[in-house]
């Protein structure tokens, strides 16, 4: 028994020599996987095999990720940095792995993003970075985006996002905000309208609920009408408007759903002037409004072919009344008066 023991102990020792395992992790050459999650370990391990591609790493106190951490694995697909100690990372901590598609730092303790971090990761599709205490998403995060498909920034530190930020996620499905101190002042009016647009495309979006202003403390961004935005400075509410004001002439014109990409920021807003009292205006009204006006239009239709039909039959009844009304007029005088011929007998019998 112990001697099988031992056999298959020196087997596994050779085999993870051979692929290059590290021996706290547990590999998966057919897979190419390594499992080093709650392993207790501090830094990342040496030693990975260059082949693979899905590494979990979470659940253990790693607290740096330099710009050599991943050095030896290019084709890197999936990286699992969940629930550790991260506080930093190094602007070039993923600047190899190009193939890189998702990757999740969930509960640990990063605070700022550097710029160049996500630059070299043109096909990532998922990207989670959910609690944490990020202040600021950096705009270099746009450069590399067009294949994100799910973005998780729930429960960090987050006031404001970029509209021209969102706008490069063009593929974008899924996007978890909630738990921010988000600021619903001024300002946000023009990511309103990007998220209004983004549920109106059928994307999924949890809730943004406001922490400042005072007077929107706790309600969410999507179910503020944006009337309550009236007393905001004229330059920011008249170019609410436009926004607005394109965005139905697009759908009006093209028949489909808004594209985001067209209510980019794209100038200055010093020439605009304040429109005395803006209308409330959200699209899910504006699709209930054509939901309902086709409704009583398909109704009054309906109402105007009953009345033609109608107005036909009663048409064809009338003329059929009068052409056989002037046959019995045009009989009439012939059955009173009767023929020559019927009257010739009793003429010659009188005589």
């Amino acid at each position: 028994m112990k001697g099988g023991l031992i056999l298959v102990s020196s087997f596994i020792l050779v085999f993870h020599a051979a692929w290059g395992c590290p021996e706290i992790c547990i590999c998966q050459p057919s897979s190419r996987t390594v499992d080093c999650s709650y392993r207790g370990l501090v830094e990342i391990p040496t030693q990975l095999p260059p082949e693979t591609q899905v590494l979990y790493l979470q659940g253990n106190q790693i607290r740096t990720i330099n710009h050599t951490a991943f050095t030896d694995i290019n084709g890197l697909k999936i990286l699992d940095l969940s629930n550790n100690s991260i506080s930093t990372l190094s602007p070039y901590a993923f600047q190899v792995h190009r193939s890189l598609q998702i990757l999740n730092l969930t509960n640990n303790f990063i605070h700022y993003l550097e710029s160049q971090l996500f630059t070299s990761l043109p096909d990532l599709k998922e990207l989670d970075l959910s609690f944490n205490s990020i202040f600021n998403l950096p705009e270099s995060l746009a450069n590399n985006s067009r294949n994100l498909t799910f973005l998780g920034v729930k429960h960090n530190q987050l006031q404001r996002i970029d509209r021209s930020l969102l706008d490069s996620f063009t593929n974008l499905k899924i996007l978890l905000v909630k738990v921010n101190p988000w600021q619903c002042d001024c300002p946000v009016m023009d990511l309103k309208l990007w998220l209004e647009n983004f549920l109106y495309k059928g994307g999924i979006i949890d809730e943004m609920v406001c922490t400042g202003p005072e007077n929107r403390n706790g309600k969410d961004l999507l179910k503020i009408p944006f009337e309550m935005y009236k007393d905001c400075p004229p330059v920011t509410a008249q170019f609410l408007l436009a926004k607005i004001h394109h965005h139905n002439s697009e759908h009006r014109t093209t028949g489909k759903h808004g594209h985001h990409g067209d209510h980019a920021d794209g100038g200055s807003h010093s020439d605009c002037e304040p429109k005395p009292k803006p209308r409330p205006v959200s699209l899910r009204h504006a699709i209930a409004t054509v939901v309902i006006t086709g409704v009583v239009c398909g109704i009054v239709c309906l109402m105007m072919l009953a009345a033609a039909v109608y107005g036909c039959a009663y048409a064809a009844i009338m003329a059929k009344y009068h052409r056989e009304l002037k046959e019995v007029e045009h009989l009439a005088p012939v059955a009173e008066h009767g023929s020559p011929e019927e009257k010739e007998p009793l003429d010659s019998s009188l005589a």
